[in-house]
């Protein structure tokens, strides 16, 4: 279905409405999909809610590298609710439609959150830089009020970037077909859409993903060579596997994000098949939420200990 309205300065046609495809397959398939995905939201929720939790309620945890993490987990809270609940509500929809204006709404808070994300990644690698570089300065250099300031500025920064990208891209004409072959409002399949072409959008937006993309991972990868300097001075092993288990879980969690948002937004979209451009996008906006939680809680024996405690503390209520 393609709904149209008319410009009034310049009489073209315009799509009100897109067709967010998601993964065309049968009824009975589509169901099969919304449980599975409904189960992983759930428990994504439930994971970075835990960790969000943990850190709130035990005071031992309220230092900077703990906040970090905390901040962290509300941020894929946030981030996986800029695309899962529509895309479990088009498994059981017939028509499958999006409206123009929350078409682009979702797309500047998921690149936002995003965006954010690979704020907040860098953030926590200078955070452990400076805990196992810096010891002795790192009190008075990572406050928890300064900590919060600079989480703060990630935010801001982020939502900040992509507002002019999306301007100009919601004033390109829509004027039929209107259907996307994604489960997300993604900036290659819109501009595919456009009646006319627009490389310079495609190619501004390109530049802007990589620039992000790849200062945040310089920067994280030169925090963690001086963190790899400082370990291997270490003298005793035990300290050294302390450090190194710290960072482990970071290094695998900067891993499997970078990994995949590299492969999407490095190059421009369209030149990516839709199939691969669906997959990707599913891995790091739903299964890497889902994934973090459990990477941070079982390697970090803090976050493991106040988990166990809420839970004494859950079950005590409930008995009385």
């Amino acid at each position: 279905m393609i709904v149209f309205s008319t410009m009034n300065m310049s009489g073209v046609n315009t799509v009100t409405e897109f067709i967010l495809l998601s993964f065309p397959c049968s009824r009975e398939i589509q169901v099969l999909l919304f449980v599975l995905f409904f189960v992983s939201y759930i428990l994504t929720l439930m994971g970075n809610g835990a960790i969000v939790c943990a850190v709130k309620l035990d005071h031992r945890l309220h230092t900077p590298m703990y906040i970090l993490l905390a901040n962290f987990s509300f941020l894929e809270i946030c981030y996986i609710n800029t695309t899962v609940p529509n895309m479990l509500k088009n498994f059981l929809s017939e028509t499958k439609t999006i409206s123009f204006t929350a078409c682009f709404f979702q797309f500047y808070f998921f690149f936002s959150m995003g965006i954010t994300e690979t704020f907040l990644l860098p953030l926590m690698a200078f955070d452990r830089y400076l805990a196992i570089y810096r010891p002795l300065h790192y009190p008075n250099i990572m406050s928890s009020h300064f900590c919060m300031n600079l989480v703060a500025l990630c935010w801001v920064t982020a939502f900040l970037c992509y507002p002019v990208p999306i301007y100009f891209i919601t004033q390109l004409p829509f004027c039929g077909p209107n259907t996307i072959d994604h489960f997300v409002c993604d900036p290659g399949p819109l501009l595919a859409l456009s009646c006319i072409p627009a490389p310079g959008i495609e190619l501004s937006c390109s530049i802007l993903s990589s620039l992000i993309i790849f200062i945040s991972l310089f920067f994280i990868l030169a925090s963690y060579t001086l963190v790899l300097r400082a370990v291997l001075r270490v003298p005793s092993a035990a300290g050294r596997r302390k450090a190194f288990s710290t960072c482990g879980s970071h290094l695998a969690v900067v891993s499997l994000f970078y990994g995949s948002i590299m492969v999407m937004y490095i190059s421009p979209t369209s030149g990516n098949a839709a199939g691969i451009q669906k997959i990707v996008t599913l891995f790091y906006s739903s299964v890497t939420p889902l994934i973090n939680p459990l990477i941070y809680s079982l390697r970090n024996n803090d976050v493991k200990a106040a988990l166990r405690k809420i839970h004494m503390c859950t079950k005590i209520s409930q008995s009385k």
